[in-house]
C-alpha cells in the first residue's frame, strides 16, 4: 500500500497574484508527479495548513484541483485552515465530531487522523477529549499496526521560532494517549514545520514531511524576538512531499522535491548483469 502526503500547501496566501499564485504553482508540480509516477497511490493525505487564511475561496480551488485524484483523500486541519470550511471542501472525509479526526483501516494498517487544530493559536493543541479519544482508538485496535497523522510535531526541532515548548500541555496530552501503544504505533508523521525532519517520541519513529509551500530556512540558532537579525526564514527550495510504502509488516518513507532534473541512468540491456547481481544477493 502507498500512501502520499502533502502538507502545509497554504492556498490563498497570494490570491491576486498573476497569472496563479507561488503555491498554487508548486501544488500543481506536486500533484503532476504524483500523477506521472509508475506506482499507483492508495491514499493522499493532506496533512494540513491546505489554505492560509480558511477562507471558503481557497478551500474550494484546492478542492478542484484535487478532484481528479483517482484515490481518497485524508485531510487534516492546520491552523491556518478552518474546521467547517475544509468539512465543506471535501464532505467524504470521516470525522466522527466536532474534532476533524478519524481512523481508516487497509491492508493490515490502521491510519489514524489527528486534529490538533485551535482556533487562533499558531502551535499545536491536544486536549483531554482529543487525548480520550485517541486512547480509545488505540486501545480498540490492540496489537494491530497503525500510523498517526497530524499537523502539529509534538517535538523540538531546533528552529526556535517554529518549536513548541518542550512542556507544553498539548504534548503531554499525546504523549499519555499513546503510552503503552509504541509496539503499535509504527510511525508518527506530521506537517508545520515546513522541513524534512527524523526524529523520535517515546520510542515512536516520527517524520515531518517538508511543505508544498515555500520552504522555512535552516537556521538552528536561537532567535530573539525583539533583535531583527535578517536572519533567512522562507526560502524557494523546491516542492516536496512523501510517500509511505506498507508491505503488511513495515512501514518506509520516501521523500522527494518535485522540480527539472535529468535522468542519468535507464534500465537498458547493459545494466542488466549489475541489477541480477544485486538481486543474487537477497537471494
Amino acid at each position: 500500500m502507498l500512501i502520499a502526503q502533502l502538507t502545509d500547501v497554504h492556498i490563498g496566501f497570494d490570491p491576486d497574484a498573476r497569472p496563479e499564485e507561488l503555491n498554487r504553482i508548486r501544488f500543481r508540480a506536486v500533484l503532476e508527479r504524483l500523477e506521472q509516477a509508475p506506482h499507483k497511490l492508495d491514499f493522499l493525505v493532506l496533512s494540513g495548513d491546505l489554505t492560509d487564511h480558511g477562507d471558503r475561496d481557497s478551500f474550494t480551488k484546492i478542492a478542484a484541483v484535487l478532484g481528479d485524484m483517482p484515490c481518497p483523500l485524508l485531510p487534516l486541519v492546520g491552523n491556518h485552515d478552518d474546521r467547517e470550511e475544509l468539512r465543506r471542501a471535501f464532505p467524504d472525509t470521516p470525522c466522527e465530531d466536532e474534532f476533524l479526526h478519524y481512523v481508516v483501516e487497509q491492508d493490515g494498517l490502521r491510519i489514524i487522523c489527528l486534529d490538533t487544530f485551535e482556533e487562533g493559536r499558531h502551535g499545536g493543541a491536544f486536549c483531554s477529549r482529543r487525548r480520550d479519544w485517541l486512547k480509545r482508538q488505540l486501545a480498540a485496535g490492540g496489537d494491530r499496526p497503525c500510523v498517526i497523522f497530524m499537523h502539529h510535531p509534538p517535538i523540538v526541532s531546533g528552529i526556535d521560532w517554529m518549536d513548541p515548548a518542550p512542556d507544553e500541555q498539548w504534548i503531554a496530552h499525546f504523549a499519555e494517549a499513546v503510552e503503552g501503544h509504541q509496539h503499535a504505533v509504527r510511525a508518527i508523521h506530521c506537517g508545520h514545520l515546513h522541513r524534512r525532519v527524523t526524529a523520535r517520541f517515546r520510542g515512536i519513529p516520527l517524520g515531518i514531511t517538508p511543505s508544498v509551500a515555500p520552504l522555512v530556512a535552516l537556521d538552528l540558532r536561537p532567535i530573539d524576538e525583539n533583535r531583527a537579525d535578517s536572519r533567512a526564514l522562507i526560502t524557494t527550495e523546491p516542492p516536496s512531499y512523501a510517500l509511505h510504502y506498507w508491505d503488511g509488516e513495515d512501514l518506509v518513507t520516501h521523500y522527494e522535491s518535485c522540480g527539472e532534473w535529468e535522468v542519468l541512468a535507464h534500465f537498458g540491456e547493459h545494466l542488466k548483469p549489475m541489477v541480477r547481481e544485486m538481486k543474487a544477493e537477497r537471494r
